[in-house]
């Protein structure tokens, strides 16, 4: 799966590449680093852990500051005695603006999470899919003509439940202090081209 993400990304970046010659103006953006989560998915009051984990993302230009951007993102951890493997699909708009040599912006992006089948206290059977939204913002740095330092930080929600077995089929359920709020922080490089 990387290896074809990373495949996807060069043939992006070349095409992007082509394009950006001929619009002087536009400037791509493509960003990777680290990425922090504030608690587990089944972190209950008492017993909270935050998760580490990856982010990458594509900005692409649509109208003067205003970018359509994508992002993944993937964490692992251990809470409870259970694995906690999730990964996240998003995309949303990004506005950026510039100050000196730094450059601002917001986004808001949304989509689809997904965790692996036993992510619930003691290894519960949970859902493994839920839709899930971010806001935040941060700043860019450069630390070159095309690359810059990038740290953001902002909200995400996610609604992610366990479930029983019953003769009707999978039920879902919440139990009390099963977090839907999370705060997310990320820092890595930018490429803009």
């Amino acid at each position: 799966m990387p290896s074809r993400l990373l495949s996807l990304i060069a043939l992006l970046c070349l095409s992007s590449a082509l394009h950006a010659q001929s619009e002087a103006h536009a400037r791509y953006q493509i960003s990777a680093g680290y990425d922090f989560l504030s608690n587990s998915f089944n972190g209950v009051p008492g017993s909270r852990q935050p998760l580490n984990g990856w982010d990458a993302a594509v900005a692409v230009p649509f109208w003067h500051s205003l970018r359509f951007k994508a992002d993944v993102s993937a964490y692992r951890g251990t809470n409870l005695g259970a694995k906690q493997d999730a990964f996240f699909i998003m995309a949303g708009w990004q506005y950026n603006w510039r100050f000196r040599r730094e450059s601002f912006f917001v986004e808001g992006l949304a989509g689809d999470g997904g965790l692996n089948r036993y992510w619930g206290p003691n290894q519960t059977t949970g859902e493994t899919a839920s839709f899930a939204t971010f806001v935040g913002g941060g700043l860019d740095t450069p630390l070159a003509r095309h690359i810059a330092f990038r740290v953001e930080g902002g909200y995400q929600y996610s609604y992610f439940c366990l479930v029983s077995s019953k003769q009707t089929g999978l039920v879902p359920y919440r139990i009390p202090g099963l977090p839907t709020n999370f705060g997310r922080i990320s820092s890595g490089l930018v490429w803009k081209f």
